[in-house]
């Protein structure tokens, strides 16, 4: 790709002016602006904004007919507070771009130079820089707008950066990429009463016990193996601070994930059971509700080809992977409904990890994810 390392420069700028603004899931309005401020130099023949909110979509047309690829990547940082001191650091108190949805953005924004100077030879190619990634409710977003539904893509991809990897190497795996991830909220009403006199109450201490025993009973922690299924206990809350009262309701949140989506809906039909069941055993009134849910993206194996072909054809280094990986990515809802995949970029064995407040998006690695959605679309809207 003539000139690429010569282009990067601007595109490291941007990187840094969106990491220095950084807005949460469903606020990145600001954002959004400074994306189409961009784009606005590099024309698409179509763009959509508003999508999902805050959503933006950027098309670009083949000179005939073929197949639509979409590429998307997320817009929005996380309520961290950074501690970097570099001069791009957050100004936001207690936001900060800790997952690298920054250098996402900047790769999506060096295809869109690139698809301008050099239009697709079929087709189409779309470009959407999504909402809420984060808290898991942005894809469902794009999904439930009307601005959405008249595209039908091929295929879809995406990308995510890897700390711990070697800088621009290609991560791969057919099959789940990452694992389903959703979040319960169980709450417990009982009846409060005298700390002297509890049997006068219901109080639900031993009904939490018994869930997180029985909880941890499914845990099959090792994901190399079947069933892979990781229960996590995040927050619990029972009674108040006054030692004379005996609690008469309390709360407690798992994060639960597995590596497929139907084993996941199992698990989740099996703790829901359990919860009411414990519930009736010591009579306590038991509400539940799911939150922050992420299906498994689940590759397309001719979708992985292509990566790979791109990989090979720009000499970077492949890693196939054999497990999936344990954190959840809402661009499994795009791996559901077309055919897709998702793929690492090693942004360096020696970066902090991901969502740590001391990381930041290597600017060096944005050309290796430019080259690599470039020559997807390619194959996919080229006639070789």
């Amino acid at each position: 790709m003539e000139n690429l390392n010569l282009r990067l420069a601007p595109l490291a700028l941007l990187r840094k002016e969106l990491h220095k603004y950084p807005e949460v899931s469903g606020k990145e309005i600001e954002t959004a602006k400074r994306i189409m401020s961009f784009l606005k130099k590099y024309p698409a023949d179509e763009v959509i904004t508003n999508l999902g909110k805050t959503g933006i979509v950027a098309i670009y047309n083949g000179k005939k007919p073929g197949k639509t690829v979409m590429f998307r990547c997320e817009l929005d940082a996380l309520p961290i507070e950074e501690i970097n001191t570099f001069e791009h650091r957050s100004l936001t108190n207690g936001v900060s771009h800790k997952c690298g949805h920054d250098g996402h953005m900047a790769i999506l924004c060096g295809l869109a130079t690139e698809l301008y100077q050099h239009k697709p030879e079929t087709g189409k190619v779309i470009l959407l820089f999504q909402p809420a990634e984060e808290d898991g409710s942005g894809a469902q977003k794009v999904f439930s707008d009307t601005q959405f539904t008249v595209f039908q893509p091929d295929y879809v991809f995406a990308l995510h950066n890897l700390p711990g990897y070697t800088k621009h190497q290609i991560v791969v795996k057919n099959g789940t990429f990452t694992c389903a991830v959703n979040s319960i909220i169980i709450k417990l009403d009982g009846i409060t009463a005298h700390a002297g006199e509890p049997e006068k109450g219901i109080n639900p201490a031993l009904a939490i016990a018994s869930i997180i025993t029985q909880f941890n009973t499914f845990i099959q922690a090792d994901i190399s193996k079947e069933n892979y299924c990781l229960i996590t206990p995040i927050y619990t809350k029972m009674g108040k601070k006054a030692y004379g009262v005996s609690a008469g309701a309390g709360e407690i949140h798992f994060t639960v994930r597995s590596d497929s989506n139907t084993q996941m809906r199992t698990i989740e039909t099996t703790l829901e059971t359990i919860a009411h069941a414990v519930a009736n055993e010591y009579r306590l009134e038991c509400n539940i509700r799911w939150t922050q849910g992420f299906q498994a993206n689940e590759n397309d194996e001719t979708a992985v080809r292509l990566i790979k072909k791109a990989v090979k054809e720009n000499q970077f280094q492949l890693l196939e992977k054999d497990t999936p990986f344990t954190w959840g990515e809402d661009f499994g809802l795009f791996t559901q409904r077309y055919p897709g995949a998702m793929f690492g970029l090693g942004s360096g064995t020696d970066t902090p990890a991901l969502h740590n407040p001391d990381y930041d998006f290597p600017d060096d690695i944005i050309t290796t994810g430019v080259s690599i959605f470039h020559h997807i679309s390619k194959q996919i809207t080229n006639a070789h």
